[in-house]
């Protein structure tokens, strides 16, 4: 097909709330390493990695050969059946988990289905029903999903599930309290006891918490948040559920897990993308006793199945063997200096947040206000395009870029990268300021 026709195709056949960064669809060709080319063969810079989901490069070619090999063996038996890439996945991860605490795990197809696993175990091992999310937050696209999810554009089909407040987030560029930190005491961490007692029934099932806000805008609370918000809800009963769909593998640098930043181990664990590279998986993995309180039978037809789970243990041995958690927190550390020079440089960078290679620049119509710069960051993807560079947006205001590379780059990359982030950061607060 045509990139035309593959674009009309897109737009005859699929849903529409399926869509597009750009005002003209970038139909993707092929992709290797940090690499993508479109169907007119432009090359870009990938620094999104599909939505924080190509953590060891494009096509990379130990992920692929174990994979090839397995689909040779055999490719799905369901989990009606044991197998081998199942178990040694399993058993990887049991041993890489926070205090190695959390040993068993479900797995599934999607972060989606991860975090529905996840409230279902909560709610039977507590026997409580009431789950709390963060404002900002962004947990899947089921119906229950959509109601964790906290952001207006996401829920979609009407009446939200019943059995869900929100708390509010440690977005300390916005502070909901009009605070500074640290001078604040991390107010948005203690204010969870007084939503428990005024919004519930004082007894919740858990707290679901993503340890960097993907859809949010990669937004970043303080060290001590999580060892607070799991001391009130604990004390309430509730389980702390650490949503690592995207921060997960390393991500964060120096640790397997975003929520290990944090100094806390949670009672469940939920994570997708990166550890399938591009493969589909999801799991939930938690601590045996709460594993044990969902009892009856349950099943995943393509959860756990072969191809995807020997995908994600090649991943997390690569990811091992080329020491990439200690990669990533030092290119992750050189990539946020960088953009600190460009924050510094451009009035339209308002915030730069994150974690390793998870980076965020917050656009605003200038320092002094905060005003969201949503326009202008469209104008930005459309001229990061043009400087053949591909990054995510996010935020409740449609005003965050989202940086997260493959975790295998090099201080050579990001200096390529931000020289041009730098030309389209130019290009469009030019305008601005002529005007």
């Amino acid at each position: 097909m045509t990139r035309d026709e593959i674009i009309l195709a897109h737009k005859t056949h699929l849903f529409p709330a399926v869509f597009h960064y750009y005002s003209q669809p970038l139909v993707i060709d092929r992709a290797k390493d940090q690499w993508v080319w479109d169907a007119d063969g432009n090359q870009y810079l990938d620094f999104f990695g599909g939505i924080v989901t190509i953590s060891v490069g494009h096509a990379n070619e130990y992920v692929n050969a174990r994979v090839k090999e397995q689909m040779g063996r055999f490719g799905h038996v369901s989990t009606v059946f044991a197998s081998e890439p199942q178990a040694r996945l399993a058993a990887r991860i049991a041993g890489i988990t926070p205090e190695q605490k959390l040993t068993k795990t479900f797995f599934t197809n999607s972060g989606t289905e991860a975090n529905e696993t996840a409230i279902v175990a909560a709610r039977c091992y507590t026997g409580s029903s009431e789950v709390i999310a963060l404002r900002h937050s962004y947990h899947g696209r089921s119906a229950l999903m959509m109601t964790l999810t906290a952001h207006g554009s996401w829920r979609l089909g009407g009446v939200p599930q019943p059995g869900v407040v929100h708390a509010h987030n440690a977005y300390c560029y916005r502070c909901p309290f009009g605070l500074t930190y640290p001078a604040c005491e991390v107010r948005c961490a203690r204010d969870v006891e007084e939503l428990i007692r005024t919004t519930t029934s004082g007894r919740v099932a858990a707290f679901i918490a993503e340890p960097i806000q993907g859809v949010g805008g990669f937004i970043t609370p303080p060290r001590e948040y999580f060892a607070i918000i799991q001391e009130i809800v604990r004390k309430y009963g509730g389980l702390l559920i650490s949503d690592e769909v995207q921060t997960a593998w390393g991500r964060t640098g120096g640790k397997w897990w975003g929520i290990e930043q944090y100094g806390v181990t949670p009672d469940i664990i939920t994570s997708a993308k990166g550890l399938g590279n591009g493969a589909p998986i999801g799991l939930t993995v938690a601590k045996p006793e709460v594993a044990d309180a969902l009892k009856g039978l349950t099943i995943s037809t393509f959860g756990g199945n072969p191809i995807s789970t020997t995908a994600g243990l090649a991943v997390l041995d690569f990811i091992e063997e080329h020491q990439l958690r200690v990669n990533t927190a030092e290119v992750g550390a050189y990539l946020r200096g960088k953009l600190e020079e460009l924050k510094q440089k451009h009035e339209v960078v308002g915030d730069v947040r994150g974690m390793g290679l998870l980076q965020a620049c917050e656009l605003v119509e200038d320092k002094a206000s905060k005003t969201p710069a949503p326009a202008l960051t469209n104008r930005l993807m459309e001229a990061a395009r043009a400087q053949r560079i591909l990054v995510g947006k996010g935020g409740l205001y449609g005003n965050v870029l989202r940086i997260s590379p493959p975790m295998n780059i090099g201080k050579s990359d990001v200096d390529e990268f931000v020289l041009r982030l730098d030309r389209a950061l130019a290009a469009v607060a030019a305008p601005a300021a002529v005007r």
